[in-house]
């Protein structure tokens, strides 16, 4: 049984806003999304926090700067209560495996059979 006290019924939809928002942040060289490109590890919601662990596509990424502060300015315009905290992770690294079907359709890949 989950405990009315300490169970967040806001979290999830909290949650789904901060996935939204960072589905609006969009690499400038490959022209997709964050989200899409699996660069997104996990967003968590615990009480009015938003943690956000985020990744590139290698350490020397020309963005590597950009992207992670465009991924807090959006999720704290679209939570503007919520105090949010991107952390930039190498592990595990990225690889195109990550792509979502949308991201490998528009960049040209065939899903591997």
């Amino acid at each position: 049984m989950i405990d009315a006290q300490t169970y967040d019924l806001g979290a999830d939809d909290r949650r789904d806003t901060a996935l939204g928002a960072l589905a609006g942040v969009w690499d400038p060289e490959l022209g997709l999304d964050i989200v899409a490109l699996g660069l997104v590890y996990d967003v968590r919601v615990r009480g009015d926090c938003v943690e956000i662990d985020m990744t590139l596509t290698t350490p020397g990424c020309p963005v590597s700067e950009q992207l992670p502060g465009e991924a807090e300015r959006a999720v704290r315009a679209a939570l503007p209560e919520a105090e949010v905290v991107v952390d930039v992770v190498w592990d595990p690294p990225w690889t195109p495996e990550r792509l979502s079907p949308l991201a490998l359709e528009q960049l040209g890949f065939t899903p591997r059979r």
